[in-house]
C-alpha cells in the first residue's frame, strides 16, 4: 500500500519511528514503520530525507576504518567510565569527576585545555580543548557532559550492555557522543592529520537546561568557526539531525491568601485552584507532532495539609519550529492570566528562553550530504530528519555558521530509564565523524547568509 504524500522523515517520537503525514500516522505504528524502512534498505534511507538522489560514495579509507574498529574496546571502556559518574546538570562534583577523566586524554593529543567558569551559578566549569593545524578549516565540535539524572542514579542502574545495546544514565545523551568526539581526535592524532586550521572541542555542562552557563562562550567560539559539529545522538534507524525545534519554558505563578483549612477556609484564596483554572484555559496547544507543542511539566502548591495554599506554580515547556510561535503562546497565557476564577488571586507569567529553532537550511543539508557520501563509502545508508529536542546547533545556525547535528551514536529512550545506545553504530559513526573533520579541515564551508 502506498503512503500518502508528505514529509516521511524519521523523528523522535516516544522512542519509535513515526510516519509523518495523515495516512502514515494513522496506519503505521513504530514497529511496523521500522520493518517497512528495513525492508526497503539503503535506498529508502536516502529517500527518507526527500527526493534527493543518493550521494556519490566517498571511497572507504581502509586504514582509517581499521583504526576505528581497533578503537572500539577503548571507546566502550571510556564510555563505561563516564556513564558510571553521576553528572546531572548542576552536579558540581560529578562535573569535576567527568572532567578529570577527559582532561588527561585531551592533553595527550596535544590539545590546550581551558576550564571556563559557567555563566550561571551552581554549574561546573565548561571544558574548551583546542588544537592547531596547518590547513584552512576551523571546526567547532560541541558535546555536553551533563545529564538529566540526579545523584544516586548510577548506583541504581550503572552502565551495562547486552548483545545489541549499551544502557545507563546519559549513555547516549550525550556521553556516547563526547567519547566519539574524543576518539575521532585520537584517530586524527594517530594518523598525523594536520590539514585544518583549528579544531575546538567544547564539552559543556548545562545543555540539558538550555545552556544557561555556556551561551556566551558558544557565541565567542562560533565567531572563530567555519562549521559546527554537534555530538547529540543520532535517531534510529540511522539518522542525522538537520532541523530542531526551539525551546522555551513558561512559568505560571499564582498568589492567593493563606488561611486555616478547617477553622476559616472562607478567608483564604486558594492559589492551587486558580492554577488549575489557568492550566485548563491554557490547554489549547498540541502536545505532540512536528509543529508547535506545549506540555505541562511541573506543578507545585501548598506547604501543609491544613493550610489553604497561598502560592502555586506550574511550568509549561514549549517547543516551536518558528521563533514567532513563542510570542504567540505567551500572548495566550498572558491573556488568560488577566481572567481569574478565584477572587483576589493574582497570576504572573514569565518566560525562560533556551534555544532558538534550527530551521531547515541549505548549509546544513550540504554538510549532511558530505556525511552521507562518507557513510555510503561503507555501504551504509544515512537518513536526515529532525525532532523536538533542542541543541546548541541552533545557536550556530543563528550565528551564520553551518551546523550538523545528531552525529553521535544512534540511540533512543532519552531522558528515561530506558535510554540506550546501539552498539552497531559505534564504529561507523566514529569513522564518519573522523572523515567529516578531515573533509571540513581541507574544504571549509562558506558562512550562511
Amino acid at each position: 500500500m502506498a503512503l500518502a504524500s508528505g514529509d516521511l522523515r524519521p523523528r523522535r517520537a516516544c522512542g519509535s519511528i513515526a510516519a509523518v503525514g495523515p495516512l502514515g500516522r494513522d496506519l503505521l505504528g513504530g514497529d511496523v514503520m521500522r520493518a517497512w524502512i528495513a525492508s526497503l534498505g539503503m535506498a529508502a534511507l536516502f529517500a527518507i530525507g526527500g527526493t534527493q538522489a543518493a550521494p556519490k560514495p566517498i571511497a572507504k579509507d581502509a586504514k582509517l576504518w581499521a583504526a576505528a574498529q581497533a578503537a572500539r574496546p577503548g571507546q566502550l571502556k571510556l564510555l563505561q567510565a563516564l556513564v558510571d559518574i553521576d553528572s546531572g546538570t548542576g552536579d558540581m562534583e560529578g562535573g569535576r569527576k567527568v572532567a578529570a577523566v577527559l582532561i588527561p586524554r585531551l592533553k595527550a593529543l596535544g590539545m590546550s585545555i581551558e576550564a571556563v567558569p559557567a555563566e550561571a551559578p551552581g554549574l561546573p566549569d565548561n571544558l574548551v580543548a583546542r588544537l592547531s593545524g596547518t590547513g584552512k578549516g576551523r571546526i567547532l565540535m560541541i558535546g555536553h557532559m551533563d545529564t538529566v539524572f540526579g545523584p544516586g542514579t548510577v548506583a541504581k542502574r550503572p552502565y551495562r550492555t547486552d548483545a545489541e545495546k549499551a544502557y545507563g544514565p546519559g549513555v547516549d545523551d550525550e556521553k556516547g557522543g563526547v567519547v566519539e568526539g574524543l576518539y575521532a581526535l585520537t584517530l586524527l592524532h594517530d594518523a598525523g592529520f594536520k590539514d585544518f586550521k583549528q579544531i575546538t572541542f567544547l564539552i559543556e555542562t548545562s545543555e540539558e537546561r538550555g545552556s544557561p552557563g555556556t551561551q556566551k562562550l558558544i557565541g565567542r567560539l562560533l565567531a572563530d568557526a567555519d562549521a559546527e559539529l554537534n555530538l547529540e545522538p543520532g535517531d534510529p534507524p540511522d539518522v542525522l539531525t538537520v532541523w530542531r525545534k526551539g525551546s522555551s519554558t513558561f512559568h505560571i505563578d499564582v498568589k492567593g491568601l493563606a488561611a486555616h483549612a478547617g477553622v476559616d477556609p472562607q478567608d483564604g484564596r486558594n492559589a492551587a485552584l486558580e492554577l488549575i483554572h489557568q492550566i485548563q484555559a491554557d490547554d489549547v496547544f498540541p502536545k505532540s507532532g512536528d509543529g508547535l507543542t506545549a506540555n505541562l511539566t511541573i506543578m507545585s502548591a501548598g506547604t501543609r495539609n491544613n493550610i489553604i495554599p497561598e502560592d502555586a506554580h506550574a511550568q509549561i515547556n514549549v517547543r516551536v519550529r518558528e521563533r514567532k510561535q513563542v510570542d504567540e503562546v505567551q500572548a495566550v497565557l498572558e491573556k488568560n492570566a488577566k481572567v481569574t476564577q478565584i477572587p483576589d488571586t493574582q497570576v504572573a507569567i514569565s518566560r525562560e528562553p533556551a534555544y532558538p529553532p534550527l530551521p531547515s537550511n541549505s548549509a546544513t543539508d550540504a554538510l549532511a550530504a558530505r556525511a552521507q557520501a562518507i557513510y555510503a563509502g561503507l555501504g551504509l545508508g544515512l537518513a536526515t530528519g529532525g525532532n523536538g529536542g533542542a541543541s546548541e546547533s541552533a545557536l550556530a545556525a543563528d550565528a551564520g555558521v553551518p551546523a550538523l547535528d545528531g552525529l553521535g551514536p544512534v540511540g533512543g529512550g532519552f531522558h528515561s530509564d530506558k535510554e540506550y545506545l546501539e552498539l552497531k553504530s559505534v564504529t561507523p559513526r566514529l569513522y564518519m565523524l573522523t572523515r567529516l573533520i578531515e573533509d571540513l579541515g581541507r574544504n571549509p564551508p562558506a558562512r550562511m547568509r
